[in-house]
């Protein structure tokens, strides 16, 4: 099912060329359009849409506060701002008040579809995640009195996948490969520590099917998705430090995978808007933090 999308802009030839944008690269379908701030309330509250492309400035309210203003009212659209202003302080109150990302004007075609996909996969995910939630709490009557299973006869799959699910990460390709290096890793003479990374990825590469005829491409390739992976998480923590320093997922899990100089340097680069390129992610320690929590979680 396409995705909706309402345009709050008042600039005119802006709205035009965002919509053609959303349609013709196949992202979605545009229920609706509005030139100011009460106008795109009044749209969106009708419309409902999945996705709000709000102007930050607006000549009767800025977008901050429609947004907040919408959200008050019971709207959970997901909202991307759009503005010409790269000012610190208007970019952090933006995140604060529940943005995904930014666009920058002039609108830039290419700009504009790798945001919008990047919102996409968070709304599937965001959907994915609550369907299974609700499949849970279904099951939850149907297993009252059952014996539960003991924390060590979790699979490591079983102990993994919330982690990841928690940091942003599970609907990264990295995700597989980190199931996998886990799995080897438990499963060796020697569970109690972690191989050398290349030694990892190599096992790992030699349990695909089927096997790589390049395995020293394969290689290359899995620490590359690692990379992607991490590099999601961190910025999904960062977002949501932003948005709550307090916030149990950002206190837990910011500091303990990821260095957190590097967390508070990808926070800066959210609150300006921009990627600088310098955030790094430590594999290393990501796998090896991971690697207790499995053994931990098994009851070894």
């Amino acid at each position: 099912m396409p995705l909706s999308f309402c345009i709050v802009d008042d600039d005119a030839s802006a709205r035009r060329m965002l919509q053609h944008i959303i349609e013709d690269s196949g992202l979605g379908e545009v229920v609706g359009t509005a030139e100011c701030g009460q106008e795109g309330v009044s749209l969106i509250l009708s419309e409902t849409p999945d996705i709000v492309l709000m102007d930050l400035l607006m000549p009767d309210q800025d977008g901050i506060e429609t947004i907040i203003s919408l959200q008050a009212q019971g709207c959970r659209s997901k909202f991307v701002m759009i503005s010409q202003i790269e000012n610190g302080d208007m970019v952090s109150r933006a995140y604060k008040s529940g943005i995904e990302f930014f666009i920058r004007k002039p609108i830039n075609k290419i700009e504009v579809e790798s945001v919008l996909y990047k919102v996409n996969e968070r709304y599937a995910m965001g959907r994915y995640l609550d369907e299974i939630k609700l499949t849970l709490g279904k099951l939850e009557g149907l297993q009252f009195g059952m014996p539960q299973m003991p924390s060590g006869k979790r699979s490591v799959k079983e102990i993994i996948q919330p982690i990841l699910m928690n940091m942003g990460m599970i609907s990264e390709n990295g995700s597989r490969d980190i199931i996998t290096i886990m799995e080897l890793a438990v499963a060796g003479e020697n569970s109690g520590s972690l191989p050398p990374l290349k030694e990892l990825y190599e096992m790992a590469a030699a349990t695909y099917k089927p096997v790589p005829a390049d395995a020293a491409k394969e290689v290359k390739a899995i620490e590359q998705r690692l990379r992607r992976a991490l590099a999601a998480g961190l910025a999904n923590l960062a977002s949501i430090g932003l948005t709550d320093y307090g916030n149990p997922k950002f206190e837990h899990y910011a500091p303990l995978y990821f260095d957190f100089e590097e967390v508070r340097l990808k926070m800066k680069e959210i609150e300006q808007g921009r990627d600088t390129g310098k955030v790094k992610v430590n594999i290393k320690k990501f796998l090896q933090v991971l690697h207790l929590e499995v053994l931990e979680g098994m009851g070894r």
